[in-house]
């Protein structure tokens, strides 16, 4: 009997030191196999179910909140006087995107254009398209700047057209013209005689070539020779440098496309992204650490030198001619019409900008540009605010005044949301458990298993009754 204890207590030894060794070695396989899912489900790859969809159509929910600047005293600006604006807004646009053209290459990349189209959401906006804005009218100021060095009888002839039409340096239209369109007898004349030289042969409006149109032909890397290239970008158009700047570090197309990253960030992980809206590459820095929906995050956010002049950051001096820091002259991309970008609110920028237009209030938290991301997947943008920029313009006082600005936000919920939580929360949590359980009990079963086979052994030498 008690060589039969004996040997059940050798044999949970055995259990007992299998049991801890299984759980060591989740110590070590267990990263490397959540690793190794993370890869394969990152991968550009129409096998891969989920990551595929999430990547080609976005199924996530995704606004764009547009405020403008309403100016409110517009002839006294005539005069002279300093502007003064209000932010009307915001008004809340639901943006859909798709993939198309989508063309897997032998070299590991993947090209597509994507296609965006947006639609009013009445609920979450501020206001309706309905409602009227002043602003600075584009139109007749970047026409103005363009034509300055035409002969001045040409000059002449242009600015009693602009006269004759009936357009002056305000524009007061509602939102719904401003943003999408609006017919424009101008528009017409222009195009008549000065084929070229505006960007639509159609109606003129701020977003009028955002809506239904593409961010052009985007080739990427689908990751599958190496999985840090994953997303970024090979060439844009066919190009893989720009003409738009002065020198080769600006024309440079750094990063992604600015929606999805490599996986496996740390602190030290920079976002680089190429914005063809920007017409140039941008680069988020990591901030801090953060939780949204029970998904840890980093949060990165936009550097002050992002937009900062030649003068105080000596790598933007490509980017000039500039102002003072905080604006970004697109000017070269734009038709030479006077159009920057900023911050909104002039956040980040250089205080001098503030003193000569009233009503303008920068804080970090409604004005930094900034992109909550989950570290490990990189595929998880809660909370996306990657595109608030203002553009301001040059009014007939040489001042650059605010005309809009807006951000693009997005969340994930339903059953994305779960998934996303089930393997980038639960499951490394349940196999980090598992591995000190395994080890715990395999440590006790040794123990208690060994003090068995002590006993029996003892009692088997010293014939115990």
């Amino acid at each position: 009997m008690a060589v039969n204890k004996s040997k059940v207590s050798a044999g949970f030894i055995v259990v007992g030191v299998l049991t801890a060794f299984f759980g060591i070695v989740l110590v070590f396989v267990g990263p490397v196999i959540i690793d190794d899912q993370v890869v394969k489900n990152t991968i550009i790859d129409p096998k891969n179910d989920l990551s595929y969809t999430m990547w080609k159509d976005l199924p996530v929910p995704f606004f764009m909140s547009v405020y403008f600047f309403h100016v409110l005293n517009p002839e006294e600006i005539l005069k002279g006087e300093k502007p003064m604006v209000e932010q009307r807004g915001p008004y809340v646009y639901r943006k859909q995107c798709r993939k198309e053209n989508i063309t897997f290459h032998p070299n590991s990349t993947v090209s597509y254009r994507e296609y965006r189209r947006y639609f009013f959401e009445p609920s979450m906006s501020v206001g309706n398209e309905s409602d009227v804005i002043t602003i600075p009218n584009m139109l007749v100021l970047g026409a103005a700047v363009m034509l300055e060095d035409l002969p001045f009888a040409l000059r002449l002839l242009i600015s009693a057209t602009f006269k004759t039409f009936k357009e002056g340096p305000f524009l007061t239209k509602t939102v719904e013209e401003l943003m999408w369109g609006y017919d424009s007898k101008l528009v017409e004349f222009l195009n008549k005689y000065l084929p070229g030289m505006l960007p639509s042969t159609g109606k003129f409006g701020l977003f009028a070539e955002f809506n239904n149109s593409n961010t052009g032909l985007f080739t990427i890397h689908t990751g599958r020779d190496n999985i840090k290239n994953v997303h970024k970008v090979d060439s844009w158009n066919g190009l893989t440098e720009l003409s738009y700047w002065r020198t080769p570090q600006c024309n440079m197309i750094n990063g992604t496309a600015g929606q999805l990253w490599p996986p496996f960030m740390t602190k030290e992980t920079t976002l680089p992204f190429y914005s063809p809206d920007a017409c140039r590459s941008l680069e988020l820095v990591y901030q801090r650490p953060g939780v949204m929906n029970g998904i840890p995050l980093y949060r990165f956010v936009a550097p002050k030198t992002m937009f900062a002049n030649g003068t105080d950051y000596p790598p933007n001096e490509g980017f000039c001619p500039c102002r003072q820091s905080g604006l970004l002259n697109v000017s070269s991309c734009r038709y030479n019409s006077p159009v920057f970008i900023s911050h909104p609110h002039f956040f980040n920028a250089d205080p001098v900008l503030l003193d000569y237009v009233l009503g303008l209030h920068p804080t970090e938290e409604e004005h930094g540009l900034f992109i909550d991301i989950h570290p490990v997947s990189a595929h998880l943008h809660p909370h996306l605010k990657a595109a608030t920029f203002k553009k301001p313009i040059k009014t007939i006082s040489e001042v650059v005044m605010p005309m809009l600005w807006f951000e693009e936000n997005g969340y994930i919920d339903g059953p994305i949301l779960t998934t996303f939580h089930t393997n980038l929360v639960i499951l490394p949590a349940v196999m980090e458990y598992m591995q000190y359980i395994f080890i715990a009990l395999g440590l006790f079963t040794t123990i208690v298993a060994a003090l068995v086979y002590y006993k029996v052994r003892k009692c088997v030498l010293f014939q115990c009754v």
